[in-house]
């Protein structure tokens, strides 16, 4: 066990939040007792359930004493996280959302990987779930290679090849690792996993890929009234600004690579011009002004552009920035 496991800790902490998903629960917590892995403890954090969740949970918690859970009022998803991690004691950290389920040697074979070679972090693949709409696909298909890398080399390949996704359950990180970047989630933000996953692929010295999907990436069709889905759509247009600015802000500890910088440029930039794609599908044209005028008022534009690295990038910012001196 490394130097920054403290005794008697256990091989893995799985930090799990749950809201609401009730429908979903059972399948998820019968794949986590279901995991060939001793020595793991599995800390949920119920983020203030309104459902029959609490019920669910308290009958797994009942009958399996890795299981322990955390009742907290409704914070969201990355304050339940943040939660989770401040309880874990693990020698390594795995992250789970309740509504998908996993294979029984998921996370045995990405500790295992781990543990062999003094990984930062372990990077593990799964599979689109469509709950029977549409074959179930791998979340990663490419090439990437097995062998220990860089943190960076990994970035780089998977930005290079437009491929690299923001998914926290996808790996398994050292405790130890986490621990010295001081890493947490942002409380309020949806994609809240962008800057966690560029930081700590940055950071990491040692990474190893198993291609094997063993995680089910449940897809949802989720049904909400117009001023719930613009209210949806608002909180994603704001998580959008904070991780631009924070990409940028990133971009320092590139300044040694010029091709690692270009492509954390154009992560920035193609991932912040989803904005116009949510302002465009609001139901509000007030709510839609209002943000237009705020991506102007705090120089979100001059951001893109500063940071544009191709002419297709530069075109879409000029003609989303005329748009929005007349919407």
């Amino acid at each position: 066990m490394p130097p920054d496991a403290p005794a008697g800790s256990p091989t893995l902490s799985l930090v799990v939040p749950v809201f609401n998903v009730a429908p979903f629960l059972d399948r998820f917590l019968a794949s986590i007792v279901a995991q060939d892995l001793r020595d793991v403890e599995v800390i949920v954090v119920d983020d203030g359930s309104t459902d029959t969740g609490p019920e669910i949970l308290a009958r797994y918690a009942a009958r399996c004493p890795q299981m322990c859970v955390i009742r907290q009022d409704n914070g969201g998803l990355s304050a339940a996280r943040n939660t989770g991690l401040n309880h874990a004691r693990g020698e390594y950290l795995a992250f789970a959302d309740s509504d998908d389920f996993i294979e029984p040697t998921y996370y045995r074979d990405l500790l295992a990987l781990a543990r062999t070679h003094n990984l930062d972090m372990a990077h593990g693949n799964g599979l689109y779930h469509f709950e029977g709409r549409q074959d179930d696909y791998p979340i990663y298909s490419d090439d990437l290679p097995t062998a220990v890398m860089s943190g960076r080399d990994v970035l780089k390949k998977r930005l290079c090849a437009k491929t690299f996704l923001h998914m926290v359950w996808l790996h398994l990180y050292r405790r130890g690792f986490i621990d010295r970047l001081d890493l947490r989630f942002v409380p309020g933000l949806i994609h809240e996993d962008v800057l966690w996953t560029t930081r700590a692929f940055l950071a990491a010295k040692r990474v190893a890929y198993v291609p094997t999907p063993g995680y089910h990436y449940r897809q949802r069709i989720r049904r909400l009234a117009p001023d719930q889905f613009d209210q949806r759509l608002a909180a994603i247009v704001d998580s959008s600004i904070h991780n631009a600015r924070g990409l940028d802000d990133l971009l320092a500890d590139s300044a040694d690579d010029p091709e690692l910088r270009r492509l954390i440029r154009w992560q920035l930039v193609d991932g912040a011009l989803s904005i116009f794609h949510k302002l465009r599908k609001m139901s509000s044209p007030a709510l839609r002004r209002s943000y237009y005028r705020r991506l102007r008022h705090e120089e979100i534009f001059a951001l893109l552009w500063r940071n544009a690295v191709e002419s297709p990038q530069r075109r879409r910012i000029a003609r989303h920035w005329l748009k929005s001196l007349i919407a």
